[in-house]
């Protein structure tokens, strides 16, 4: 991993995903975790402040020592138990059946093998365990999804391996996960193509 991919993407990602909206949909993501919470893709702990209190512990995977030290803020604040357990989401260190609700925000356009990444989410969580996500991907309209093509090239060179088309209802269904709540559509204020958001809930069947 070069200069700009450890030290630079970490902070460029935290710049991105911040204010009054992104925090709005943290939120609403957030909302009905339970119990033991895996967190795929912790980055720099912007989602701590939305943990429920219905949640007893977290385990937190982020390949970035940088995004784990920005973390530092939220973690220390935080009521709830922080522990970073690993670097991988497609080789999770947890238990089968062992986790009750997974949270992952804007991570699946990242990791490389998105669909052993969700594989592994379906194996760790507990039978009825629930995946909460909000994620950008694949648009419904042709011309947006042209230009999403068009620019995913340089996207994957600027934002650490970001893609901007992968069709996320599609990963999650094909990894096992049954979609009970979808939500999706354009973020307020942002370039269509890098914008249309998929959010909402995925059960272990």
């Amino acid at each position: 991993m070069g200069v700009y991919e450890k030290h630079v993407v970490p902070r460029l990602v935290d710049v991105t995903l911040r204010g009054k909206t992104i925090e709005g949909i943290r939120a609403e993501v957030a909302a009905g975790l339970r119990g033991t919470v895996l967190e795929v893709g912790f980055g720099s702990g912007r989602n701590v402040p939305h943990y429920p209190g219905t949640v007893d512990r977290v385990l937190a995977v982020d390949p970035s020592s940088v995004g784990r030290a920005m973390s530092g803020k939220h973690v220390a604040a935080s009521s709830t138990p922080i522990e970073f357990i690993g670097l991988d989401g497609e080789q999770l260190p947890v238990a089968d059946d062992e986790i009750d609700t997974v949270l992952i925000t804007w991570t699946l356009c990242t990791i490389p093998d998105a669909h052993q990444a969700l594989r592994e989410i379906n194996r760790v969580l507990r039978p009825s365990g629930t995946m909460h996500f909000v994620e950008h991907g694949r648009a419904e309209d042709p011309k947006v999804v042209r230009w999403q093509d068009r620019l995913n090239p340089i996207q994957q060179r600027i934002a650490g391996g970001c893609n901007l088309n992968r069709p996320i209802a599609d990963l999650i269904e094909g990894a096992g996960l049954e979609l009970t709540e979808l939500d999706t559509g354009h973020t307020p204020g942002m370039p269509k193509s890098f914008s249309y958001f998929y959010r909402g809930v995925a059960t272990k069947s």
